[in-house]
């Protein structure tokens, strides 16, 4: 009987051990798992990746305005006519549809105003209102010119057909994907060679990495503010135009692991 007893014993002991061994291996695990990277002894370096691209796109605005009477019809047509003269000038000269936008279209009253006496000179009689005497029409169109060649020509073409002025010009990167991509590729080249050198004069080993994150810095437009091509100017002289070169910026962090 004695000996049944030991033997239980020693089965339950066995089958406590197991448990124990199995719940303490299942910790582990859920603990492994539920360690944030920011619990590793770690540290970040950053790196900066630049790359100097040319503007392959020319944009400007230009505005045609009509100004007359109270016949708004009439001053429709005019200044639709003139828009549509630029309009059909750009087409002619390879700017695609897709690169011609109506920025804005607005009607506006044109006031009078009387000028009342005040004082001892005054009439009992009260100042008239403002009347309303004609209608403003503005109409603004943003052009992209992808042949620069073409972009001097198309400025005083524009202005000789009946547009009003021509401002904003200024250059651009149309589609920055692959511009950016390369900036990227340089900053994480330049922020896994900075993470080296430091583990070397730490004398420590790289983790594996816990964390990148990326800024990238705005580009900045050189922009004509003013271009301001007016009507009365001689627009036949097609001025020359230099787009320059723009960078672009990406900045990156990476955080290891120390080992």
């Amino acid at each position: 009987m004695d000996k049944k007893i030991k033997n239980y014993f020693g089965i339950g002991a066995l089958v406590s051990m197991f448990i124990l061994a199995i719940s303490s291996l299942l910790f582990a695990s859920i603990y492994s798992k539920s360690i944030e990277p920011s619990s590793y002894r770690s540290f970040s370096v950053s790196g900066e990746g630049k790359i100097t691209a040319i503007p392959d796109v020319a944009q400007f605005t230009f505005s045609v305005i009509t100004e007359g009477g109270k016949d708004i019809a009439s001053l429709q047509q005019e200044n639709t006519q003139k828009a549509n003269r630029a309009i059909a000038l750009l087409k002619d000269n390879g700017v695609e549809d897709k690169d011609i936008k109506t920025a804005s279209y607005n009607l506006q009253p044109r006031y009078q105003y009387f000028s009342c006496p005040i004082g001892k000179n005054s009439s009992s009689k009260p100042c008239p209102p403002a009347e309303i005497v004609g209608y403003s029409i503005s109409q603004t169109v943003s052009v992209k010119v992808r042949n620069f060649e073409k972009v001097g020509e198309l400025l005083s073409g524009v202005v000789q057909s009946g547009v009003n002025s021509v401002s904003e010009l200024s250059f651009a990167i149309d589609d920055k994907t692959e511009i950016e991509n390369q900036a990227r590729q340089e900053a994480i080249a330049v922020a896994i060679k900075k993470a080296e050198s430091i583990a070397q004069a730490g004398n420590f080993n790289l983790g594996k990495i816990l964390s990148i994150s990326e800024n990238s810095s705005p580009i900045f437009y050189r922009t004509a503010k003013s271009f301001g091509i007016a009507a009365s100017e001689d627009a036949s002289i097609a001025p020359s135009i230099e787009p320059g070169s723009q960078e672009v910026t990406v900045g990156v962090t990476i955080s290891y692991e120390i080992r």
